[in-house]
């Protein structure tokens, strides 16, 4: 017999269902946006549609998965695992994503003579593969045995039963605080927040000190170039900001399980934390709807065109953005 679900419970399932409804289609808006604007296919958008991925896989997997995880169904201890390791491995994506983005960007402003030759689609395809693959590596190293195993065969032991363990699925009981503070935490989160801060601080100085220079005649092309660059970076700044607003809480409220075992975490804080990072699924695609104008177009068409069936012309492609000339 299923577990009762509490008025609590009904209301955080109800909540999780938004979010999803909400972050699936907005993420496979973007992707489809990128399919039909050649102007959007340059690297930095494709990085998106990884980011953009990982973000429909939060929804449609992810947030299913979580509130089978609040439900608490009694499982194997593997297979409460397997429930558990997704949501690492899409996170650990997200920020692969946004630190190729912010690489890219940096690239653009420092070297934009040279950056086509440099970002070719096939080695940011490399990189977008290289991301994933590493995303599931540090996603699934509690599979490979950095896990809380031999705390539940110690308890299944003693309750006198043989065999893998059954237990009430809950992300804390099969994944170590260890790995998620000393790992995920101080490894492949905070290193890479605070990298891709310093990065998109230089390419507002790089920028800045582009705009300030003496304007000659003929050099409004470099004007033009570094003012879209200005725009695009403040959005995908703003994008990374967002993020960390989303994750960090969630990630010093593991820090204060494991440093501080004694401390009391009022649950609604960890419900908030959960929602703010689930949340963070949803919030990409408005960012890019407001902030950048190749999408909020491209949106526009793409819902004209297939859901009020009313075809506008073709999407105003931007011509290839020209680096400055000397």
């Amino acid at each position: 017999m299923p577990p009762a679900i509490s008025a609590f419970q009904a209301a955080y399932i109800g909540i999780e269902v938004l979010i999803a409804l909400v972050s699936v289609p907005g993420n496979v808006l973007v992707i489809w946006a990128v399919k039909v604007n050649q102007a959007l296919r340059d690297a930095t958008f494709c990085f998106i549609v990884s980011l953009a991925v990982a973000d429909v896989a939060v929804g449609a997997l992810v947030i299913p998965l979580a509130i089978l995880i609040n439900i608490g169904p009694r499982t194997y201890f593997h297979t409460c695992l397997m429930v558990a390791c997704p949501v690492l491995i899409l996170t650990q994506s997200s920020i692969l994503a946004l630190l190729a983005i912010a690489v890219d960007r940096y690239l653009r402003v420092k070297i934009p003579l040279r950056y086509k030759t440099v970002v070719t689609p096939r080695r940011a395809a490399v990189a977008i593969a290289g991301c994933w693959i590493l995303s599931f590596v540090v996603g699934l190293t509690p599979l490979f045995g950095w896990n809380r195993l031999g705390e539940a065969q110690r308890t299944w032991a003693a309750n006198g039963s043989g065999g893998e363990p059954v237990i009430q699925c809950e992300f804390e009981k099969v994944i170590s605080m260890e790995y998620m503070v000393y790992f995920n935490f101080f490894v492949w989160v905070l290193p890479p927040l605070l990298l891709m801060v310093l990065i998109y601080l230089e390419v507002f100085y790089l920028i800045r000190r582009q705009l300030g220079k003496k304007v000659s005649a003929s050099s409004g092309d470099p004007q033009k170039y570094y003012g879209k660059e200005l725009k695009i970076a403040k959005s995908l700044a703003l994008i990374l900001f967002l993020f960390a607003l989303s994750w960090l809480p969630l990630h010093i409220l593991n820090c204060i399980t494991l440093f501080c075992p004694s401390c009391r975490k009022p649950s609604i804080l960890m419900y908030i934390a959960i929602f703010l990072t689930h949340g963070n699924s949803a919030m990409n695609p408005v960012v890019y709807a407001f902030r950048i104008q190749k999408f909020r177009v491209t949106f526009l068409k793409i819902w004209n065109d297939h859901f009020r069936c009313q075809p506008t012309p073709p999407v105003d492609e931007d011509p290839p953005e020209e680096a400055p000339h000397d």
